[in-house]
């Protein structure tokens, strides 16, 4: 394996920690519950095939039922997000320009489309999460806020843990 191979499994270790470590116990209200290990998926490069891409989702949001005692609701929310990274992935971070990032972040793509691209992800990952846990569009206003408020404080410790955890454009 070469490094930038090893830079994704140090990521994948790095990201499971915090979560399972830290951000499992915070649930602010009923409404926030961050979800930070989902970046790992949207900072795979954009150039991964879809088959891997997808299998690797599975298998991340499968650790996190499996460690959290889940029903498989993060499985079925990671590959749901897969699967849009792959339509809206080159559309939103490359403007549809044959362009591969290796580690698609706030140095490596403007930070706006990349903010951008958090929310839609993030968003799309809660309200599936939110939506597969009521079992039903029961309470939609409620799965609704709760998807808004997550996505807003998900995106922002996004965006805090790249700019400590990550290199500058210039350096990478």
């Amino acid at each position: 394996m070469n490094s930038h191979n090893w830079r994704i499994v140090g990521r994948f270790a790095l990201l499971m920690a915090i979560q399972l470590l830290v951000l499992n116990y915070v649930y602010l209200g009923g409404y926030v519950m961050p979800m930070l290990y989902v970046l790992f998926i949207l900072m795979l490069p954009t150039g991964m095939k879809r088959i891997p891409l997808l299998l690797i989702a599975f298998g991340t949001g499968l650790v996190m039922d499996v460690m959290c005692n889940a029903l498989g609701f993060h499985a079925l929310a990671c590959t749901v997000v897969a699967m849009l990274r792959i339509w809206f992935a080159d559309r939103i971070l490359t403007r549809g320009e044959p362009v591969t990032i290796t580690t698609p972040s706030v140095y490596s793509v403007t930070p706006q489309y990349f903010i951008s691209y958090l929310m839609l992800m993030l968003g799309a990952y809660y309200l599936v999460f939110f939506t597969a846990e009521l079992f039903g569009f029961r309470g939609f206003g409620g799965v609704l806020l709760a998807t808004i408020c997550s996505t807003l404080v998900t995106t922002i410790l996004a965006v805090l843990y790249q700019l400590v955890f990550l290199k500058r454009k210039e350096e990478q």
